[in-house]
């Protein structure tokens, strides 16, 4: 009886939000994500990470926006016309970040999702929850609260 509950534990579907960053898709729970939103208006704020591109004022709520290329060390580019903010709740925190474009919600098993790849030398893993193949795509999955720690 055990072993077939187990079975029923991997089957469980989780639903992701999708999205590209520097040619690479990455996803997060959508239980996280309150909105996907157009680029907009972001003030600077002095003396913050070089990471955080700055604040905005999205529906009355002033929020930190996280550059996602930057935090992961990419080279900039300009926002486009496919450039989105999702804006993530976490905890008592509601912070967005910026990606390259975002792609779909799709239902993954998570028996399926794989462990962090072991990569040596200075590669920061701590930011990967793991990966997921769907089709021949790789979808790897991010801790958001590690990713945008110390925001």
């Amino acid at each position: 009886m055990e072993q077939t509950q187990s079975v029923e534990l991997d089957q469980e579907l989780l639903k992701i939000v999708t999205f590209q960053v520097n040619d690479e898709e990455y996803g997060t729970n959508i239980s996280l994500v309150n909105s996907i939103e157009k680029i907009m208006e972001i003030t600077r704020v002095p003396n913050v990470s070089e990471y955080i591109v700055g604040v905005m004022n999205l529906r009355g709520n002033v929020i930190p926006i996280v550059d996602l290329r930057k935090r992961f060390g990419l080279p900039a580019k300009e926002f486009d016309d496919e450039t989105r903010i999702i804006v993530l709740q976490l905890k008592e925190i509601e912070v967005g970040i910026v990606v390259d474009s975002c792609s779909s919600v799709v239902d993954i098993n998570k028996g399926d999702i794989e462990p962090p790849p072991t990569v040596s030398g200075d590669v920061d893993t701590s930011f990967i929850l793991g990966a997921v193949k769907i089709d021949r795509r790789l979808i790897i999955l991010l801790d958001m609260e590690e990713t945008i720690k110390n925001v």
